[in-house]
């Protein structure tokens, strides 16, 4: 698969997440990593994605941009909205983007998320102090 190919698939997983993942594009050995996570292998990517689907409600992950940079990555910007599964029900939300690199076999071997959200911050929207963020204009 070539860049575009997995972009545009990529692009179709944002529009139905955490449901009907495209996995197959993931070389087994993926490397993950956000502000909470770090980890290597498709089979732990899909069962932090099944966590994510079973415990959020109301899932979504809107895509703001999505930029191919060279044949080999491209970027993607997003806000990942949420219901936290806690008595309250507050609502919340993460903005960032995701930073993707592919193999010579066109499978992704690097997924990097970045949050413009501060962790402490996605902690006070769980407390129902804090502010749903909005993405920002600027490129990081």
């Amino acid at each position: 698969m070539n860049v575009q190919t997995v972009s545009d698939r990529i692009r179709q997983d944002y529009a139905t997440f955490p449901h009907n993942q495209s996995y197959d594009l993931y070389d087994d050995a993926v490397y993950f990593q956000d502000p909470l996570n770090r980890f290597t292998g498709i089979d732990r990517y899909q069962r932090m994605i099944g966590f994510i689907a079973r415990w959020f409600q109301s899932p979504q992950l809107v895509l703001h941009d999505l930029t191919i940079q060279s044949d080999t990555a491209f970027q993607t910007r997003w806000t990942l909205s949420w219901v936290a599964p806690v008595p309250w029900r507050p609502a919340m939300a993460i903005s960032g983007w995701t930073d993707y690199r592919l193999n010579a076999d066109g499978k992704i071997t690097s997924h990097i998320d970045q949050w413009e959200t501060k962790p402490w911050a996605v902690v006070l929207q769980l407390l129902g102090q804090g502010k749903i963020p909005q993405i920002s204009s600027e490129k990081p």
